[in-house]
């Protein structure tokens, strides 16, 4: 197991439980060399959602990170989802490709959710304000526009769908919810999360969000559970 020391401090909530219980199972470190095509022999294949973060070099690179590209379009597809056309071309080329734009421009990249304050994932905040412009006004749901924005930011915004939310039991608001579990006991979390990513050998750029997100819906989806 990889889980830090513990210090004194105040009670680990529910959700930091939960998911220190799914992330600290025997079988993660595999399920995540799995994921990733780490290790495999040369008639398998990773999942398709290992290029999610990689693809073009990441939606959060500098020259990309305040805009809504074609490949960070493909990229939120290959988490087994479908955005339709209309709002492709709206992102890359219309009013609400800018709207995106303008709100992505306020909402810091290269921080992770772990070292920002509560209030940069809180409603009303410019991340906030982004999903709800997707999920609600131009109804993507919530499942496609938190990956849209994951991608975008993938240290502080997680990937979050039903598998993930079936497991962690659906704490609301999941963001603040997450944030507060990722600096409980003196950020134990975040440092398993990256202790993890170091024992299956995957590149930095996968973030200790998404080691988070790749565990929890590998365990969960093995158990084979009937998740809405």
């Amino acid at each position: 197991m990889f889980s830090p020391a513990k210090t004194a401090g105040a009670p680990v909530s529910l959700l930091g439980k939960r998911l220190r219980a799914l992330v600290d199972a025997e079988r993660v470190v595999g399920d995540l060399r799995r994921y990733y095509g780490i290790g495999l022999p040369p008639d398998a294949a990773p999942f398709t959602g290992s290029r999610f973060e990689h693809l073009a070099g990441g939606g959060d690179r500098p020259e990309t990170a305040g805009r809504i590209t074609a490949e960070d379009l493909i990229a939120v597809e290959t988490l087994s989802v479908s955005i339709p056309v209309e709002l492709k071309l709206d992102m890359l080329e219309g009013p609400l490709g800018d709207e995106l734009a303008d709100l992505l421009s306020a909402i810091p990249a290269g921080v992770d959710l772990a070292h920002v304050d509560a209030a940069t994932v809180a409603d009303g905040s410019p991340a906030d304000q982004a999903w709800r412009l997707l999920e609600s006004q131009h109804g993507l749901g919530w499942v496609i526009s938190g990956k849209i924005l994951a991608r975008k930011r993938p240290q502080l915004l997680p990937v979050y769908d039903t598998v993930v939310r079936c497991a962690l039991g659906r704490p609301r608001p999941f963001w603040l919810s997450l944030h507060a579990a990722m600096g409980e006991d003196d950020g134990s979390l975040h440092r398993l999360l990256l202790d993890l990513r170091q024992a299956a050998d995957l590149p930095e750029t996968v973030s200790a969000l998404r080691v988070c997100d790749v565990a929890v819906w590998m365990g969960h989806r093995a158990l084979d559970h009937a998740c809405r």
